[in-house]
């Protein structure tokens, strides 16, 4: 089983086209930029029959550089997450640059405590750091906390502001209040980074407050929140040692008398890569834990595991498999990325 999705994997790998196909174009201060990926490929859970595994992203930008030191410009983007729940938006937003200050975002996005955490150093592509692919095809036997940053959704408006680099730290704030899930949502955040020097390090930590939830829901496998507020924080830390970056993070959520079922709780990761010429390796470990705040609520635990080699064919090219374990599950998976 696991040599027919290798050899699947690599029969597309090296049929495919090796020069880089970014889309772009610039004229008098106008640029124009179509960035995304494609994945595809197989999961074999539990030693089944093999699952097509896909996933996909594009993204969008205009911009107009108003002079040496600021930009306007707008973002769209659209991916499979967004396509799955039945949305035609994961962002819709204008934005303000300036080399002085920073960044203002005005639109349907996430929010600068998410977009400043930190995720874990996996180099496959079950998109572990964000509602992962292969809890898709393995039915954990409960609620799950896929993602170990801040979320308050993207799918409300929203006004995020972000500073430049002031000695190394960038800090940024959100304000989201007009939703169909909730009144009104604030959020924190400041990330901390290191990057001369033989050891490169990021730290970075973020918090939320969403009052008055109502059927919100930004969790695909937890249920969705009715309950007087929630409250989040998390915190993450990379560090690089010549090709080794090592990855922690974790976040906390706790619901005020929530009437719905529990979906609050911790999840914590850990994780290590190894980059060599054209090859990479990680192993990565994530802990989810739902209901422990509240007597009475059903309590469910995940632990995953999941171990990835990814060769990088070309600039835009890539194959990769990964071999992990989720609710008890073994799983096996493999596949192509493209990226432009």
């Amino acid at each position: 089983m696991i040599k027919k999705i290798l050899f699947a994997s690599a029969a597309i790998a090296f049929a495919a086209p090796t020069s880089a196909f970014a889309l772009g174009w610039q004229m008098r201060g106008v640029a124009l930029d179509l960035s995304g990926y494609g994945t595809a490929g197989m999961i074999d859970a539990d030693d089944k029959k093999p699952d097509f595994l896909g996933d996909w992203r594009l993204r969008a930008q205009a911009s107009y550089d108003m002079g040496a030191r600021s930009r306007i410009g707008a973002v769209y983007s659209i991916d499979a997450q967004t396509v799955d729940s039945d949305q035609a938006i994961d962002d819709l937003f204008v934005f303000w640059q300036s080399r002085s200050f920073g960044r203002i975002e005005v639109g349907m996005t996430e929010s600068a405590a998410g977009k400043l955490g930190l995720g874990l150093p996996d180099v496959g592509a079950l998109r572990i750091n964000d509602n992962p692919l292969f809890y898709k095809k393995i039915n954990p036997d409960g609620p799950v906390i896929a993602d170990n940053t801040i979320d308050t959704g993207d799918q409300s408006l929203r006004v995020n502001v972000v500073s430049n680099s002031i000695g190394g730290a960038q800090y940024g704030v959100s304000v989201a209040t007009i939703a169909d899930g909730f009144d009104y949502a604030m959020d924190a955040g400041i990330k901390f980074r290191r990057p001369a020097g033989k050891v490169k390090t990021a730290f970075s930590i973020g918090a939320s407050f969403m009052e008055n939830p109502d059927n919100f829901s930004d969790e695909q496998y937890s249920p969705a929140l009715t309950a007087d507020w929630r409250a989040q924080v998390a915190a993450g830390m990379n560090v690089q040692y010549n090709s080794w970056i090592v990855g922690l993070n974790a976040r906390a959520i706790y619901d005020r008398d929530a009437v719905s079922p529990a979906s609050d709780g911790v999840s914590a990761g850990a994780g290590i890569s190894y980059d060599l010429l054209n090859y990479s390796m990680s192993l990565s470990y994530v802990l989810s834990s739902v209901g422990i705040w509240h007597d009475g609520d059903r309590r469910y635990t995940d632990n995953t595991v999941v171990a990835s080699f990814r060769y990088k064919y070309s600039a835009n090219v890539d194959g990769w498999t990964s071999i992990g374990a989720s609710s008890k599950t073994p799983f096996v998976a493999a596949g192509l990325r493209l990226t432009f």
